[in-house]
């Protein structure tokens, strides 16, 4: 569903991404693992299409800047990005009409509701705290219901019971046989739900390996990272191989009347 061909992807004389390969099964959930600075942001957004990058990306076969792809890639980005001047219901609005999303009033209830901003509705982003602000950026990219989704360092900043409600999101995403990357460098906020694994250091990818074959080699996940980043060779624990404009604002507040 998701392929990553030797991407590479410089800032300047820095090299944040060095020919990175991976392939993501459709109906599942892969974990991009790494400490700060090993390029996972890099390559989400490499992924997104918000990054010029060498290499090639491609999405159920689409190139992944082409409109097919974008018809089905969703993206939650680590920081959210809301309009001071938008409420809760208008940035929902907002992106239902920009996506052209039809019959979409109650899903926008039930996320809302799932993720307690219900009584939030006419806060405008501005006024939302941290974790609410990052709640609302989850419902928004949950809306489009996309077949690919991009989750990167999504639980950051979230109460438990939100932490939860996301879990408990993405294990029914999987059911659906929807497809999707989780970037973060916290191993205990996805152990146990997790399809596959794949951990980048320096902006390489240091081991690609499935749970059923970590099991295998009777290794955690914490002790498979903890190696590979300590600077253990991964050949052996490589199973797969791989043959921005700023937005104006409004003027003023409320566009939805």
């Amino acid at each position: 569903m998701l392929e990553v061909k030797n991407v590479t992807k410089k800032y300047g004389k820095t090299l944040a991404c060095d020919d990175v390969s991976f392939v993501l099964d459709t109906g599942s959930v892969t974990v991009l693992l790494g400490p700060n600075g090993a390029g996972k942001s890099t390559i989400m957004k490499s992924i997104i299409g918000l990054l010029k990058y060498d290499g090639e990306i491609l999405i159920d076969g689409y190139p992944n800047k082409t409109e097919d792809a974008r018809r089905i890639l969703g993206y939650i980005p680590e920081m959210p990005a809301l309009y001071p001047n938008l409420t809760v219901s208008e940035h929902m609005e907002f992106l239902a009409r920009a996506y052209k999303l039809k019959d979409y009033k109650d899903d926008i209830e039930k996320l809302l509701a799932r993720f307690e901003l219900a009584d939030k509705k006419k806060k405008f982003g501005d006024e939302l705290s941290k974790g609410m602000q990052q709640k609302l950026n989850i419902c928004l990219g949950l809306l489009p219901k996309p077949q690919v989704m991009l989750l990167d360092e999504p639980m950051i900043g979230l109460d438990p019971h939100a932490i939860k409600q996301l879990k408990d999101t993405i294990m029914e995403m999987r059911e659906e046989g929807r497809t999707m990357l989780i970037s973060t460098h916290i191993i205990d906020s996805v152990d146990m739900m997790w399809d596959r694994t794949v951990i980048m250091q320096n902006g390489k990818v240091k081991a690609n390996v499935t749970k059923a074959e970590l099991d295998e080699m009777g290794k955690t996940l914490e002790e498979l990272f903890f190696e590979v980043t300590e600077g253990v060779s991964a050949e052996d624990l490589t199973y797969t191989e791989v043959p921005e404009e700023e937005t104006p604002q409004p003027k003023k507040r409320g566009l939805f009347k």
